[in-house]
């Protein structure tokens, strides 16, 4: 199987582009899409409706005070939820999210995948992996960060001197990319704020050489080849885990994607009636498993979702932050 980031595809309504979802899926182990707010928002939804949909999330909801705070909730989740469900062949309804400590959801009970949400503004994305883990980060591509004190913040110092080289032309282009793929990349390691930004980097041309801001507009046209994890001082972090990708997306969005292959192969078949063994169904649920999956039964199970990472092909990361 090609290994690789693909291009984000559009998601404006729960139809999907599942298929073509699947066909990434097939295609690299991975995939992200990408969706306005405002079509994901259930019109005319009552408050028991909105219970159902939510799930467990409900109180999460509830905890919210600000109307639009609780539509960006509400419509993130559904299309993290619907997602989810069409990888897994069941209903969103029945997809369980839960949340480590640090906020990362995860589909409770459904290790063999791994998701991952963000979103800014009117934008989502979701990424959703089958190769190990995956992060995901998306902002406006004119949100001024050049000449900020976010480049002494995220910026090692061999991203400075790439950022002073590559001119103040594609100077934010360059800070937007870079910014983004820290973010994907700390959400992808789960490790919160426990890193700072300045402890890696990343070389858009692959070498660390030539024309940084250049070489990251061509990786982007080329679904992220040549992005490269490095060190502060610019040398390569040793490994071929790791897999990057920065995209256009939407209407001036950009958004950035890491994925790590742990290694541990692959499941073709993800729906839930072949992810959990049956087995531990008989015995969570004093049932058989036979028919699970289908839309009278949940489509998660207790479980920690975490999957490790492997912590040679892992570089000090850092949590979401505000510029």
């Amino acid at each position: 199987m090609p290994r690789g980031v693909g291009h984000p595809l559009p998601a404006e309504s729960p139809d999907g582009p599942w298929d073509a979802m699947h066909e990434e899926l097939s295609r690299t182990g991975s995939a992200v899409l990408y969706a306005a707010m405002s079509h994901w928002l259930p019109e005319g939804a009552t408050e028991a409706d909105l219970r159902r949909r939510l799930g467990r999330d409900w109180r999460r909801y509830e905890a919210f005070e600000r109307p639009r705070t609780r539509e960006r909730f509400v419509a993130s989740r559904l299309f993290l939820r619907h997602a989810a469900a069409a990888v897994l062949h069941t209903g969103p309804d029945l997809v369980d999210l839960a949340y480590q400590p640090g906020g990362r959801p995860y589909v409770r009970g459904c290790d063999q995948i791994d998701v991952s949400l963000s979103h800014t503004e009117e934008m989502m994305v979701v990424g959703i992996t089958r190769r190990g883990r995956i992060g995901v980060d998306v902002e406006r591509a004119d949100r001024r960060l050049a000449h900020t004190g976010s480049e002494r913040q995220a910026c090692t110092p061999y991203e400075l001197r790439r950022l002073d080289a590559g001119g103040d032309a594609v100077r934010n282009d360059t800070m937007v990319r870079l910014w983004t793929l820290k973010e994907a990349y700390s959400k992808a390691l789960g490790q919160g704020l426990r890193f700072r930004f300045t402890q890696f980097g990343f070389a858009l041309d692959g070498d660390g050489s030539g024309d940084h801001a250049g070489a990251g507009r061509r990786a982007a046209d080329r679904g992220g080849e040549g992005i490269r994890l490095v060190r502060p001082d610019g040398t390569p972090v040793p490994g071929s885990e790791w897999q990057f990708g920065t995209f256009p997306a939407g209407d001036g969005y950009v958004v950035s994607v890491a994925v790590c292959d742990t290694g541990f192969g692959e499941v073709a078949d993800l729906s839930v009636g072949t992810t959990l063994d049956d087995g531990l169904l008989d015995t969570l649920l004093g049932t058989p498993a036979d028919g699970y999956g289908r839309s009278d039964g949940p489509a998660g199970l207790p479980g920690t979702g975490a999957v490790q990472v492997d912590p040679a092909a892992r570089a000090e990361g850092a949590g979401h932050r505000e510029p």
